[in-house]
C-alpha cells in the first residue's frame, strides 16, 4: 500500500515518525511552501518538511492544490492512500477523490466536538475532563468525514494546553498506526457523524484571551490553562495588565470584588473570582517581561 502524506506541523511530524518507525513506506510528503519568518524575513521550512529532509522522502510544497499541475504531481505519485494531518488546507474534491483508499485525517478531538482549527485548545479552554484523537476519512465539508476509530485522553486538574498538546500528538501517531493494517484489504467502514452533537474550535483570537473576573474561579482556571503556553491569557491585576499562567482553585471565600488581591502568598497571588470563589495565580508575565513565579515578581515590585 503506497502512501501520500500531507501535512505541517510539528502535530503531523509525530504522526508521519509513527508512521516510519511501524514500518508503512511513504512515497512522498506534501507540505505547505516556505514562508519568511521574524524578522530577517529568513525563509523557514515546515516541520513536516525538516523530517521529510532528513528522512529523504520526496517533497511536495505547491501553492494550490487546485492547478493541474499540482493534481499531475499528485497523481504521479501513485499513492493508494492520501494520509492528512494539521495540512492547514481543505483539499478539493479532485484530491479527494484521487487515491482509490480515500484521504484519511487524524483530528485533535472526539468528534463530532470540536471541529475546526484549534480542537485540542478549546477543549481544555472549556474545561473539558476528556478529549482524544479522531481517525476519519475527509469529505468536503471541514471535519465532517466519517469516523475510523478514536482514542480518548484524560485531562488533568489543572493541566496546561501545552502539556495536553504533546500528549495529543503521541496518541495521534497511536492512533494513525492502530488503525493504517485496516486499509489492507480495502476501505474499512467508518460511522458517520452525529450532526446534532457537533461543535466547533475556531482559531484563537485576541479576544478570547481576556479574563473575566467575575467568572467563577473554575472558568478562569480552564481559560488561563487552554491558552497556556501561548499566546497566554491576560488578566489585570491592580493596574496592570499581565499574562496569567498555572491557576490552582482554592478552597477559600471572599467579599471582596472580583480581581481583588485577596493575598500575597509565597506561593503566588490569590484573586477574588466571582461567586466569592478564589483563585491562585502562581506564575505571570508582566508586559515587557519573562515568564515567572508570581512571588518572584512580587519581590521586586509594588502592585499599583
Amino acid at each position: 500500500m503506497k502512501t501520500l502524506f500531507m501535512g505541517t506541523t510539528d502535530f503531523a511530524v509525530a504522526c508521519l515518525d509513527a508512521m516510519i518507525k511501524a514500518g508503512y513506506a511513504v512515497s512522498a510528503v506534501c507540505t505547505k511552501a516556505d514562508r519568511p519568518k521574524n524578522r530577517g524575513m529568513k525563509m523557514a521550512f515546515s516541520p513536516v518538511k525538516e523530517y521529510a529532509l532528513k528522512a529523504g522522502i520526496p517533497i511536495l510544497q505547491p501553492e494550490s492544490l487546485k492547478t493541474e499541475e499540482t493534481l499531475s504531481a499528485l497523481r504521479a505519485v501513485g499513492a493508494d492512500l492520501f494520509v492528512v494531518v494539521a495540512y492547514g488546507k481543505l483539499l478539493p474534491p479532485a484530491v479527494l477523490e484521487m487515491p482509490r483508499l480515500g484521504c484519511i485525517n487524524v483530528h485533535g478531538s472526539l468528534l463530532p466536538k470540536y471541529r475546526g482549527a484549534a480542537p485540542i485548545q478549546w477543549a481544555v479552554l472549556n474545561g473539558e475532563k476528556k478529549t482524544g484523537v479522531s481517525v476519519m476519512y475527509l469529505a468536503e465539508g471541514m471535519d465532517s468525514g466519517d469516523v475510523i476509530d478514536t482514542l480518548a485522553l484524560d485531562i488533568g486538574e489543572g493541566e496546561s494546553f501545552g502539556s495536553v498538546y504533546e500528549r495529543m500528538k503521541l496518541l495521534g501517531g497511536e492512533g494513525l498506526v492502530r488503525t493504517l493494517p485496516r486499509f489492507e484489504n480495502g476501505k474499512p467502514p467508518a460511522t458517520p457523524q452525529a450532526e446534532a452533537e457537533v461543535t466547533y474550535a475556531p482559531p484563537i483570537l485576541k479576544e478570547h484571551t481576556l479574563i473575566d473576573w467575575t467568572w467563577d474561579a473554575g472558568k478562569v482556571s480552564s481559560r488561563i490553562c487552554g491558552l497556556d503556553p501561548k499566546p497566554g491569557a491576560r488578566g489585570v491585576i491592580g493596574s496592570t495588565e499581565f499574562k496569567l499562567f498555572s491557576p490552582v482553585r482554592t478552597d477559600s471565600r471572599t467579599e471582596l470584588p472580583p480581581g481583588s488581591v485577596v493575598a500575597r502568598r509565597k506561593d503566588g497571588l490569590e484573586i477574588a473570582c466571582g461567586g466569592g470563589e478564589t483563585l491562585l495565580i502562581r506564575e505571570l508575565q508582566a508586559p515587557g517581561g519573562k515568564r515567572m513565579r508570581a512571588a518572584d515578581y512580587l519581590r521586586g515590585h509594588q502592585l499599583a
